[in-house]
């Protein structure tokens, strides 16, 4: 392994997609970390708190001192061993801390003592966090963008995809973004998200010239809240309107809602567990709209909603779910959608069906 200096070229860390070896304690972790990025700390949280406590009681040498004496010998050895590992499959990568002092220094320090010099990145987690929330205030007063609106199953998100710059708000929140929008995957942590999301955008504005485009999404996507700026941003950027028959949108919904989401309940849960999940899953979902739905109108639904279920647990049929899902969105979700999009009329550039739009857009 080459000797390669120490770096705080923040951009060209996330733009490449750097490995990076987190050494924080699992605690600071979980509260907010980048993607793909491995924690191997030096101490772990019971460690950690012992040295801050000694630390506010005795002052910085005492403190260190009892580091050293809790991470040692054996403990010392194993995580090494581990942070060898991290160097010997990432020669590209770095290490960092919270603010790249004492834990980053002293993790590089016992690696050359093993006979790898392997380089930190300056400032550490604190300074790579404040790159992020700058460079994005500053992408979302100088960057083009283009919003995908349209009604409900009309395949926004598919769409999106086809184009050759673009950002999935959706999959980096792990959220489809309505009442029946959860995932069986958990959604990040609001910091995790939000560096997801700055990285994601960085990259898509170095990637080529022209407007990035997002799909048009309320503040909260499930838990997950968009930068306030970034919203706004988006609130004052032009919309194109995708645009489907309601046939076509309600087999766009019962691919997405039932069919995907059957699959991955029986995966994870196992067939009659996963089925019961899957069915609580949809209750609960329109649960959460009774109120705007009224009583009368989500008490129907559920009834063709346990008819459609009933009829697919005893021979795979899906037909009864069409027709919950066409009262659904004719009912409730398109007089929503069409009210929205009329206070947005004046930002619409251009609207036509999936084809129409990529000719449009794609040169």
């Amino acid at each position: 392994m080459t000797n390669r200096s120490n770096t705080d070229n923040y951009l060209d860390l996330f733009l490449n997609d750097t490995p990076l070896m987190d050494v924080r304690a699992p605690v600071e972790f979980e509260k907010g970390a980048f993607p793909k990025v491995v924690n191997l700390p030096l101490m772990n949280n019971d460690e950690r708190h012992l040295v801050g406590t000694r630390y506010k009681e005795a002052g910085q040498e005492s403190a260190i001192q009892l580091g050293h004496e809790l991470v040692s010998g054996e403990t010392k050895k194993q995580r090494i061993q581990q942070w060898l590992a991290f160097t010997q499959a990432n020669p590209d990568g770095y290490l960092y801390c919270f603010r790249g002092g004492l834990r980053s220094r002293t993790t590089q320090q016992w690696l050359k003592e093993a006979g790898i010099n392997y380089p930190l990145i300056t400032g550490g987690y604190k300074a790579m966090r404040r790159f992020l929330i700058d460079a994005l205030e500053h992408l979302c007063q100088k960057q083009d963008f283009v919003i995908v609106s349209g009604r409900t199953g009309t395949g926004k998100t598919r769409f999106l995809k086809t184009l050759s710059n673009y950002v999935d708000l959706e999959g980096l929140a792990k959220h489809r973004g309505s009442s029946f929008g959860r995932m069986l995957t958990p959604q990040p942590s609001q910091i995790d998200f939000e560096n997801s999301l700055s990285i994601a955008i960085l990259k898509a504005a170095h990637k080529k010239t022209g407007p990035i485009y997002l799909e048009d999404e309320s503040r909260l996507i499930g838990r997950s809240a968009l930068p306030l700026l970034l919203k706004e941003c988006m609130s004052n950027s032009p919309l194109v309107v995708l645009e489907s028959s309601l046939e076509e949108r309600i087999d766009v919904v019962m691919q997405d809602y039932v069919i995907d989401m059957t699959a991955d309940f029986i995966e994870r849960d196992g067939q009659e567990l996963g089925f019961e999940n899957f069915a609580e899953y949809l209750f609960a979902s329109l649960q959460r709209i009774e109120r705007r739905l009224g009583s009368e109108r989500k008490n129907t639904l559920l009834a063709q909603m346990k008819e459609a279920l009933v009829n697919q647990q005893k021979d795979d049929s899906l037909e009864g779910h069409r027709l919950w899902i066409k009262c659904l969105l004719s009912e409730y979700y398109d007089p929503m959608y069409d009210y929205q999009l009329g206070k947005k009329a004046g930002r619409v550039i251009l609207r036509g069906d999936k084809n129409t739009l990529i000719k449009a857009l794609i040169k």
